[in-house]
């Protein structure tokens, strides 16, 4: 098992478990000296796609799963780090019991452009099945966006 650490719609545990039966939610943390964004615009069907990029004066609220190996195969399948559009890169998660290691996805492409209001909905109905404070969904919901997908 390794651990992983999601910031997108893998904070949904409903949706992870979907993705990755065999991977148990762990708890839930913040990766600090990154903040969340959006890139790729060319390579998302509705807007831009959502990643990580560091920030020292930002932090990320995320989910940490104990992933098995099966799981992370089809996990790199569905995050399309199969075919070079994200790649794992290790982070620091500060959790409820202290600093942990873990990986997470990272888009291959540059900052920039919009996601849809869709995308923005599904990543704030994730944070808030993983108990993610309210200030933070909140200011999810309130990020620019595409009209699209409303």
């Amino acid at each position: 098992m390794t651990l992983y650490a999601a910031y997108g719609t893998n904070l949904d545990p409903r949706r992870m478990g979907e993705r990755c039966p065999h991977s148990p939610l762990r708890g839930t943390g913040w990766l600090t000296g990154w903040r969340l964004t959006f890139g790729g615009e060319e390579h998302g069907w509705d807007g831009a796609l959502v990643t990580v990029v560091e920030d020292p004066l930002e932090q990320v609220f995320v989910a940490l799963y104990d992933v098995t190996n099966e799981d992370a195969v089809g996990l790199d399948r569905w995050e399309q780090a199969d075919t070079g559009l994200y790649r794992k890169t290790r982070v620091r998660v500060a959790g409820m019991t202290g600093e942990v290691v873990a990986w997470t996805y990272v888009l291959d492409a540059y900052e920039g452009g919009l996601p849809s209001a869709l995308t923005l909905g599904g990543l704030a109905e994730a944070a808030e099945a993983a108990d993610a404070p309210a200030d933070y969904v909140t200011a999810l919901r309130n990020r620019p966006c595409r009209s699209i997908g409303h």
